[in-house]
């Protein structure tokens, strides 16, 4: 863990802040001397991580219960940010479900559901805070996938979300890029988070998809959630200020290789 304070003074919302990555993420930015603004659907968990990244000294956190499916929810998202830092310095658009299952396997629910978190609420969240964005020359880092740059067999939803929050990636960066805000994503591998148990895998299929990522990854083995949040800090500080519109592999070198 990094004590540099490299991000002293800043102020830093995370979405699905309470676990995995953006658990991670949250307290990468808090070693890095950020206020944090952290949400997220569980209450303990947030808590918890909001512990942790004030053990750093001086870190003011706060955390917000909040449903990104509900627009209400997200505008509350910023309205306590705002009031409580008085501005926004980097978002972090984290917070995202996945859907196992081919086209004839999944419903128009599980779409709806997938585009909803993934895409729907970034769109909205994002929209809400250009403009405190603008005032700090701020930046935004999405976390997308693979998923969103190769087909993936048996994750056809999940897939064409995350190539849609590339897009946006993309197209946003030229759209802000006049007003000093710049726009990147992290595009993770396998990460051992707890995102597989919640799209339903058991205990022993998770082991055996953890198990596969080592043999497809030619680094040899699955990411963990502190190697992409060191990436997401790398592109929201002032070492990438250059740096806009790009889709970062984090992923063991999976996506320079056939698929397997």
């Amino acid at each position: 863990m990094s004590n540099s304070n490299m991000f002293s003074g800043k102020v830093v919302l995370i979405t699905g802040a309470s676990s995995g990555i953006g658990a991670a993420t949250a307290i990468h930015f808090a070693s890095e001397g950020a206020s944090l603004a952290l949400t997220g659907r569980n209450t303990q968990n947030l808590e918890e991580i909001a512990r942790k990244c004030e053990e750093n000294k001086g870190v003011k956190t706060i955390t917000i219960v909040a449903d990104l499916n509900v627009e209400d929810d997200i505008k509350n998202i910023v309205e306590r940010t705002i009031n409580t830092f008085g501005k926004l310095d980097i978002l972090v658009n984290n917070a995202g479900i996945f859907k196992i299952g081919t086209l004839e396997e999944t419903s128009v629910q599980d779409y709806d559901a997938v585009f909803s978190t993934n895409i729907r609420s970034v769109y909205i969240l994002t929209k809400l805070v250009v403009p405190y964005l603008e005032k700090t020359k701020g930046n935004i880092v999405n976390v997308s996938s693979l998923a969103g740059t190769r087909p993936l067999p048996g994750l056809i939803v999940y897939c064409m979300a995350k190539a849609a929050l590339n897009q946006f990636t993309k197209c946003l960066a030229v759209e802000l890029a006049a007003k000093q805000i710049r726009v990147n994503s992290v595009n993770p591998g396998t990460i051992d988070t707890d995102i597989f148990r919640r799209a339903g895998m058991n205990d022993e299929e998770n082991k055996q998809y953890l198990a596969r990522g080592k043999a497809i990854h030619p680094l040899g083995r699955v990411g963990q959630p502190e190697e992409v949040a060191m990436s997401i800090a790398f592109l929201a500080s002032s070492q990438a200020s250059f740096t806009t519109g790009e889709t970062l592999a984090v992923d063991g070198g999976r996506n320079i290789v056939c698929p397997r």
